[in-house]
């Protein structure tokens, strides 16, 4: 499949699961891949082999503005025109809100929606006046919420009002949407570690079960590709059913 030839796309977050998901899909379709990470994404890089285009892998931290300000001199230097975003860096807390510090709450806040904002208004930068896709992650919390994450659901929620505002300041040339995951196996999520109680709880959703990385890379492929020009402004749930807006 070639349906997203011609596209230039940065992913970040690419080390591991979704985002290394959605990269490999984005590649498999046609795309370019300008992948991005906290630390080198070698095994995704290593990945793409396959597909002829000629991917470039970069290093970044998404709550720095130098970082990211380095990161799009580098885009801008040695790929093509950027045509799209594929933001899925991120982290998850949980801790009672009575245990949290403010240095905690900061450092989910800077990573998850700071990061957001930082990536996001740069990719807007290059787009803006042409035709362009811009995909933030947030979260099946970032559409409910849940008690002892609150840090990370504030975040959430946070990233989907940027993808809501942008969507209206910056169409109809780019579509803005938000992937909005629920339980999925993660080295994040921490699947491998949780109790099985905490795991009965995640699988108790319409699906009975958590969803892999790549069903969420499908739907961002979708949202990236021809068939989705009339979606924008909309948090789209991958999640099993454990949110139902």
């Amino acid at each position: 499949m070639s349906v997203l030839a011609g596209q230039t796309i940065l992913v970040t977050g690419a080390r591991g699961g979704i985002g290394a998901a959605c990269a490999l899909k984005l590649a498999e379709q046609g795309a370019q891949i300008i992948l991005s990470d906290i630390r080198e994404p070698t095994a995704t890089f290593d990945a793409l082999a396959p597909h002829a285009q000629e991917h470039l892998s970069t290093v970044a931290d998404v709550s720095d503005t130098t970082s990211v300000s380095a990161l799009f001199d580098e885009i801008d230097r040695s790929a093509p025109m950027l045509t799209g975003l594929v933001h899925c860096a991120g982290i998850i807390h949980e801790k009672p809100l009575l245990d949290t510090g403010i240095e905690e709450f900061d450092r989910v806040i800077n990573i998850n929606l700071r990061g957001s904002f930082l990536v996001g208004q740069e990719a807007i930068r290059r787009l803006e006046g042409r035709e362009g896709r811009i995909l933030l992650t947030s979260s099946d919390l970032g559409v409910s919420g849940r008690e002892t994450f609150s840090p990370y659901v504030a975040s959430k929620h946070g990233v989907m009002g940027l993808m809501r505002s942008w969507a209206k300041e910056f169409g109809p040339r780019i579509k803005v949407n938000a992937l909005c995951p629920g339980p999925i196996d993660t080295d994040m999520l921490g699947v491998a570690q949780m109790s099985p109680e905490w795991r009965a709880r995640e699988m108790a959703i319409p699906a009975e079960r958590f969803g892999k990385p790549s069903e969420v890379a499908a739907m961002a492929a979708f949202l990236m590709g021809p068939d989705a020009d009339f979606i924008t402004g909309q948090g789209i749930g991958v999640n099993g059913g454990s949110v139902m807006p």
